[in-house]
């Protein structure tokens, strides 16, 4: 990896400035700005454009997969490579839809985020084995997952709806108007049969899409 200029996303600074050494061990790779949140993400890739984005996928308000949806459409040649404590086959697959180079998780190697950031620098997709092992089983499971059949803007509704947000909230997160919000949220509710927005929460820490601690 040479010459190799990186954004990093992440919430925690001590963790982006673990990130950050790690990564500038490696001949010839800058890290060139940083972000805690999605729309910090967006304004600083489109103000250093670089070659590679390191990006948690848990971040306060829209998430990373909102910030690498925004960020492909407006670089359809942006490489993101998510890097996340969520281990689960659908969080990485809804990532891949949203346009990812790779998905590693936390829990894996140092070498394993290093090795991840020069396969997708080489134009490559990255997995970590823990991920790797996750969607072969979820591809030879017969067991459906909450959020398969949803889209990643309906993935995004739900983390926010089952995390407390208003509906006025999420319209002006998301830019989006209250009525489609509402419109997303009713949606949601059918496709993966939530009787009440109780259920609909208890669904959403069950995918994995907010830790329990965080609902509301």
């Amino acid at each position: 990896m040479t010459g190799l200029s990186i954004l990093l996303v992440d919430d925690h600074p001590v963790v982006r400035e673990g990130y950050r050494l790690l990564l500038e061990r490696q001949p010839g790779t800058r890290v060139v700005a940083e972000a805690e949140d999605a729309a910090g993400a967006y304004r600083a890739y489109k103000l250093h454009t670089p070659d590679i984005v390191v990006m948690d996928i848990s971040l306060p308000g829209p998430s990373g997969i909102e910030a690498l949806r925004h960020i492909r459409q407006w670089d359809t040649h942006a490489r993101v490579l998510v890097f996340t404590m969520h281990g689960g086959a659908a969080f990485a697959l809804k990532a891949f839809e949203a346009g990812a180079s790779g998905y590693v998780t936390k829990s894996s190697a140092p070498s394993e985020l290093v090795r991840a950031v020069g396969t997708v620098a080489r134009g490559g997709r990255a997995l970590s084995e823990d991920i790797t092992r996750e969607i072969a089983a979820d591809r030879l499971s017969s067991g459906h997952a909450v959020i398969r059949d949803l889209g990643t803007r309906e993935v995004e509704i739900l983390r926010l709806v089952a995390s407390g947000e208003t509906t006025d909230s999420i319209a002006r997160q998301l830019n989006i108007s209250p009525k489609t919000v509402q419109n997303y949220h009713y949606g949601i509710k059918a496709k993966i049969g939530a009787r009440t927005d109780a259920h609909l929460v208890w669904l959403a820490i069950g995918a994995g899409l907010l830790e329990l601690e965080r609902a509301v």
